[in-house]
């Protein structure tokens, strides 16, 4: 595709949703898009403005996404941006071509993307089905910037899966801000793509909200290998009052039970989850039930996160924790999840795993275990010997 140049922070679905923006500006535009789930992510995103300003001085750059959004005055003020666009406005072309500084409607009342965005990243594909969540967690920002919960309809979805695969994509993430409140259901959604499309022979999940897990889902995971079994799960505390006080919709025992279940439907699944250290009021007990979650729930890969009062938060309103405990925590926690993570390595090694190869010789098995195989080239996939590891990557051998 043709169009303007892209900076891309955040999650996946940025990423497909930048693909679909680029046609929408000149060739001589660069758009940045933003994130705003932390601070550390509002502040990236202001130094890669500035970065692309100084590296690319004839691009006229244009600044959407969740942080444009929330705070577009504070873009529009900066004086290496050219114009801000809202979430609510980026697909519209008039909203590039405007003379308007600041192009920004109400995103609450905000319809369904005109398309489903994919973004192919080497073999491995992307697609948007759904934006938007209808939940209030007290430390997230994302439903001020996204709004309400809006699904693509299912043709709009299988389109754009069918153009990723035209394309050359051997595997496809859905993704979204919370696909688990997929219209009609994620596992529905899923039966559906599979049933109709032979040609998808590798389908991946982003996050999930694990309470919002549905029946049909659960039958693919015991009955369809296509669908591939690593999870990650947004699980964000192991203490109840934590939890609740996060409001948070499951219970430490849900999640557990959650695991349990994923587990016996398919015994090769694996676990990722996202984990926040040092929310306010947090105990050094409640810090130690998050701490043993990676071994209750068998986290394999976990993404850790300081806790970052974002400005609007029911959190931010809450008693604090000192940073340096805040940043203590998050340290004890990345440390006891990658002993988890070496372990589960280790446990590999000896075994056979199917492995996708994506770049450079490197790939992931269908655990998601990051796999080199020498001699390999982009796009191979097959059974290989696992024969040893190099830190966070096994070394496998084709058979």
């Amino acid at each position: 595709m043709m169009g303007a140049e892209t900076i891309t922070l955040g999650c996946r679905l940025n990423f497909a949703e930048s693909e679909a923006m680029r046609g929408l500006a000149g060739d001589d535009a660069l758009i940045v898009n933003s994130c705003a789930v932390t601070n550390e992510a509002v502040r990236q995103t202001r130094q890669a403005i500035r970065r692309a300003h100084r590296e690319r001085p004839e691009r006229k750059i244009i600044v959407t996404g969740c942080a444009a959004q929330l705070d577009p005055t504070s873009f529009a003020a900066m004086p290496e941006v050219a114009k801000v666009i809202g979430n609510a406005d980026k697909y519209r072309a008039d909203a590039f071509a405007s003379e308007n500084r600041v192009v920004r409607s109400d995103v609450m009342t905000a319809s369904p993307p005109p398309v489903a965005a994919g973004f192919l990243a080497r073999v491995r594909s992307f697609v948007a089905v759904q934006t938007g969540c209808d939940h209030r967690c007290t430390f997230c920002s994302i439903w001020q910037a996204r709004g309400a919960s809006r699904s693509l309809p299912y043709e709009a979805v299988r389109e754009a899966v069918v153009r990723e695969l035209d394309a050359g994509a051997k595997e496809i993430v859905l993704t979204g801000v919370d696909i688990t409140s997929f219209e009609g259901g994620l596992g529905p959604l899923c039966q559906r793509l599979l049933a109709d499309l032979s040609s998808l022979k590798r389908l991946r999940l982003s996050s999930l909200d694990s309470i919002e897990i549905d029946d049909a889902l659960m039958e693919l995971v015991a009955g369809e290998p296509r669908l591939l079994p690593h999870f990650h799960l947004s699980l964000q505390a192991g203490d109840d009052l934590i939890l609740k006080r996060m409001k948070r919709r499951h219970s430490r025992a849900d999640a557990v039970a959650t695991v349990a279940a994923l587990k016996k439907a398919r015994p090769d699944v694996t676990i990722g989850a996202d984990l926040i250290a040092g929310f306010p009021t947090e105990s050094e007990a409640a810090a130690q039930n998050s701490r043993d979650l990676i071994r209750d729930c068998d986290i394999v890969a976990a993404h850790i996160f300081p806790f970052s009062p974002r400005p609007d938060t029911p959190a931010a309103r809450m008693p604090q924790l000192e940073r340096e405990t805040v940043k203590a925590r998050a340290a004890r926690l990345r440390e006891i999840a990658a002993d988890h993570r070496n372990r589960w390595f280790d446990s590999l090694v000896g075994t056979r795993q199917k492995l996708l190869i994506e770049n450079s010789e490197k790939g992931h098995a269908d655990n998601f275990a990051p796999a080199l195989v020498s001699g390999s080239k982009r796009g191979d996939m097959g059974s290989a010997s696992i024969t040893g590891r190099d830190g966070d990557l096994l070394i496998g051998i084709f058979e």
